[in-house]
């Protein structure tokens, strides 16, 4: 028995990389992530704002706001947007490798899938109300107006706008939809963290603190898949996260009066089918985002793998 205990000891906990950079990797993806893709989160929310169907889709959306506005229009809201992108992902990304080390087993390191669908979710709920919301409420307030005058604009800038909501609205003013917000980021992160996880292994064969560093075309084919679920299922609370946000307090009565509310009144008034206003977009944004977040993240978090844990001492 006594060799048998030698012959099979007990499995080493894996080497990991710490949450400090994880939360660094995240922001630099971030900054990347928002410069590129901006115009087309811009066409998404002036698509889920459109009742009475002045835009026929999404090119029509985006030559329509790039003749009567300006091309710049399109980069509307891009300095909060970015801000949001960098920190929502150095929270997103450091939060999730901390609640992945609390499930971990602590024998041998390993994580379930199950803990890693609460890890993410955990992550998702957190960026959503420290970071998301308030950010998203300027950025869809700056976006909804339109016009070419600066001095016609309700809001001249995102701390302007900040400002304008506090004063007029109160400071959880700038928490509207916090709910479906959560619901979204909530489902999402669980979904991309355990599929970017799984296509990493299932497609390259790739271990966290294995040493192996995936190419940056590996990482953008993983976190695509990874970012591609999660739109479909999480719509119809990005649209009523979006109504709930542009509607403002100081302007009377709100129509919708919460998430369930708004979801009842959007099917009522424009059917089923409105719950996924905007989801084309949001597809051509979310995936194609996650994939160059994930062709920044992976190489820096690489680096550090190669770097510091591949030869480093269990």
């Amino acid at each position: 028995m006594d060799n048998k205990r030698e012959q099979n000891p007990s499995p080493v906990p894996k080497k990991t990389i710490p949450p400090y950079m994880k939360a660094v990797s995240g922001s630099l993806g971030g900054v990347v992530e928002a410069c590129c893709l901006q115009p087309i989160d811009v066409i998404k929310t002036r698509l889920q704002l459109d009742t009475t169907g002045t835009y026929r889709g999404i090119i029509h959306c985006g030559a329509t706001v790039s003749r009567t506005e300006g091309v710049r229009a399109l980069w509307k809201g891009l300095t909060p947007f970015a801000t949001h992108l960098t920190l929502k992902y150095t929270l997103r990304m450091g939060s999730n490798a901390v609640f992945q080390s609390a499930f971990k087993d602590s024998k041998t390191g390993k994580i379930s899938n199950q803990g890693r669908l609460m890890a993410g979710f955990g992550a998702g709920v957190l960026e959503a109300l420290a970071i998301v919301t308030p950010f998203e409420v300027v950025k869809i307030r700056l976006q909804q107006q339109r016009g070419l005058s600066p001095e016609l604009l309700k809001y001249k800038g995102p701390i302007h706008c900040a400002r304008m909501i506090i004063r007029e609205e109160g400071l959880f003013g700038l928490w509207a939809g916090a709910a479906p917000t959560v619901m979204r980021n909530g489902t999402n992160q669980a979904a991309m963290f355990t599929a970017k996880n799984a296509f990493d292994v299932l497609l390259w064969k790739k271990h966290e603190g294995d040493g192996k560093v995936l190419q940056p075309w590996q990482s953008m084919i993983s976190g695509f898949l990874a970012g591609t679920a999660g739109p479909v299922c999480t719509g119809p609370f990005d649209v009523v996260k979006t109504r709930l946000m542009a509607q403002s307090r100081g302007g009377g009565e709100l129509k919708y009066k919460g998430m369930v509310h708004a979801i009842r009144t959007i099917y009522a008034e424009e059917g089923l089918l409105a719950l996924w206003k905007g989801l084309l977009p949001r597809l051509m944004r979310i995936p194609p985002g996650q994939a160059i977040m994930w062709a920044v993240a992976d190489q820096v978090t690489g680096f550090y793998e190669r770097r510091y844990l591949r030869n480093a001492p269990l």
